[in-house]
């Protein structure tokens, strides 16, 4: 998972029990919805138009490690 996505994971609160290797036991959970956030994001500035949809569509995908 992203670091990123991780530090903000971990500001809500939304992380549920670790486990005994120092693991979250809804990592996967949080890691999904993160991922649909960033992609919704990606859509809004996709259906925005203009010539520069594309350099911010890369920007948020590269900046929440998330790929297509």
């Amino acid at each position: 998972m992203n670091e990123r996505i991780r530090e903000l994971a971990a500001k809500t609160g939304i992380y549920g029990a670790v486990d005994i290797n120092g693991n979250y036991d809804n990592e996967a959970e949080v890691k999904k919805f993160a991922e649909l956030i960033v992609r919704e994001c990606i859509k809004a500035v996709d259906n925005v138009g203009g010539y520069n949809e594309e350099f911010h569509m890369n920007a948020i995908k590269e900046h929440f490690g998330v790929e297509e």
